[in-house]
């Protein structure tokens, strides 16, 4: 174990291995704490990998791995189904849920994928594992950290019960809701859980065959007057989860096998595979940064899953803290780029959970209104309100607004050119080159997308192929700022940018936009925080 790192990660799940590989494609030298040798794949936990995900998985040159490794491939199924049971009548179906689509799409580099949260992080252990400047420690837990003007003091337990102490240049504290680094900065949740009990169910049901099935579907919400819940597939092979809503197991004798054999509409054989009781929490702390120690992930944000959005916005904000670190440790951006990690991103958190939190009211709406059957009259008042309630739930399921409109535009590392900032649509995207926001994205002639030709620093989009980027190049090569000037053929005029140059960060999202580069020295020191 070393006795001094530049940067300690606390935790190596999803979170803190993106911040791992972030770094490490950086070359920095990193040493990440995990507490688990292996994942363990008995539990899906998150299912829904992003589409904005995928895109940061692509520029790390992920993506399609993580596409192999998932057990259910896209081409499957795309639709969420709401029926009275997984084999009995289809109520109506959400195509397209979760950005799920067999084909491209202009708006994404990449449509969202449907994988266990196990699977990914796989994926990204092999790829720290790659990385010369990345250790990966497994076995081992901070156990206490005291943060400093200069560092921190990171105390660690290893499986065999030595113990180690580290000094670190910068601790990214990725462990979660009970790790010690939330308190370590003295920070504090706020807001509330969900009142309504729950129990996720791994199982195999090997007479649950496609012929079985009310139809295809990658999620079937199950309701009816007795409960219901959500049932899917882990794999192609017989392996399913389901969520039994309303059930508390510490009030109720609970038999899993039955709940699922009410979800599925049959008597048939059941193997419970692994049980986890759970209740929605609605917190968020106070603040993301001490001195030298920050929080990611479900260190900073617990979210409520409806969406499958708090596993998604953990890799977010990985990607956000940790290019801003490289660039501070390389020497090319202010201290006062970290400053903006937490303005940038405690607000998309805040937002997700509010937006997700109004889901489990809708839940318990629909369920209070789900009881209809094949004779209720079509066009009945009561028919109009299951379809009121159905209807309420779109937003969970088609939230691209939400996952690619977020924006910095408020962010004190990105120049205000005093456009109108865009509205808040969860369920709709509408692509905006506004200052703060990401990127939109193009398809190119030759089949590839705008994404994969931005640089590994900041990179200024020439929009018209003329104008002069001189002024940007000889700053951004005084301050040593890695650059990459890129006329990409094939875009359209500038007209839908509205400007003829654009400055694009490393996370794809827009620090600049102007028709001029004559004030690039000012432009520069404001995004890099100087």
């Amino acid at each position: 174990m070393p006795e001094q790192v530049p940067v300690l990660v606390a935790g190596g799940g999803p979170s803190g291995l993106a911040v791992a590989v972030e770094l490490g494609r950086a070359g920095l030298r990193c040493l990440v704490i995990e507490p688990r040798e292996t994942v363990g794949t008995d539990r899906p936990r998150a299912k829904t990998t992003s589409v904005r995900t995928m895109e940061l998985l692509r520029r790390w040159g992920l993506a399609d791995r993580v596409r192999d490794a998932a057990p259910l491939p896209v081409s499957y199924a795309q639709d969420v189904v709401f029926c009275t049971a997984v084999t009995g009548r289809e109520i109506t179906r959400f195509p397209n849920a979760f950005g799920l689509f067999a084909h491209r799409r202009d708006e994404f580099a990449e449509c969202g994928q449907q994988i266990p949260q196990p699977a990914v992080e796989e994926v990204l252990r092999e790829a720290a594992a790659e990385l010369p400047s990345v250790e990966l420690r497994v076995g081992h837990r901070v156990t206490g950290l005291v943060d400093g003007e200069d560092g921190a003091r990171v105390e660690i337990a290893g499986p065999d019960g030595s113990r180690y102490v580290i000094e670190a240049g910068y601790v990214i504290g990725c462990d979660g809701a009970n790790g010690v680094s939330r308190a370590a900065i003295g920070a504090r949740f706020s807001g509330r859980s969900g009142e309504l009990p729950n129990l996720n169910i791994t199982f195999r049901a090997p007479e649950l065959t496609e012929e079985a099935l009310c139809t295809r579907g990658v999620h079937y919400w199950v309701l009816g007057p007795e409960g219901g819940g959500i049932v899917g597939r882990m794999d192609l092979d017989g392996t399913w989860w389901a969520i039994a809503h309303g059930v508390d197991v510490r009030a109720d004798a609970v038999d899993p096998a039955a709940l699922v054999r009410r979800m599925i509409g049959r008597e048939l054989d059941v193997e419970v595979l692994a049980t986890d009781p759970w209740a929605a929490r609605m917190l968020l702390v106070d603040r993301y940064r001490g001195e030298r120690v920050f929080l990611v992930g479900d260190a900073a944000h617990l979210n409520p899953p409806w969406g499958g959005h708090g596993y998604n916005t953990a890799i977010g904000d990985a990607v956000n803290l940790a290019w801003k670190l490289a660039a501070v440790l390389r020497g090319w951006a202010g201290p006062a780029l970290l400053d903006s990690y937490e303005a940038e991103r405690r607000q998309v958190a805040e937002q997700t959970i509010a937006d997700a939190t109004t889901q489990e009211t809708r839940l318990a709406w629909a369920y209070a209104h789900a009881d209809i059957d094949a004779d209720t009259p079509a066009g009945s008042a009561r028919r109009a309100e299951v379809a009121e309630a159905l209807a309420a739930k779109r937003v969970e399921f088609h939230s691209l607004g939400l996952v690619l409109g977020y924006h910095y535009a408020d962010s004190p590392v990105v120049v205000d050119d005093g456009s109108p900032v865009p509205k808040h649509e969860p369920s709709s995207y509408h692509g905006s080159a506004r200052p703060g926001a990401r990127l939109p994205h193009r398809w190119l002639p030759d089949g590839s997308s705008l994404y994969d030709h931005l640089g590994p620093g900041f990179t200024l989009l020439r929009l018209d192929g003329t104008a002069d980027v001189t002024p940007f190049a000889r700053e951004a090569e005084t301050r040593r700022v890695p650059l990459t000037v890129l006329d990409p053929p094939g875009v359209p005029d500038p007209d839908p940018y509205r400007a003829r140059l654009l400055l694009v960060r490393p996370d794809q999202h827009i620090a600049w936009r102007g028709d001029d580069a004559v004030d690039a020295a000012a432009v520069l020191d404001t995004v890099l925080g100087r």
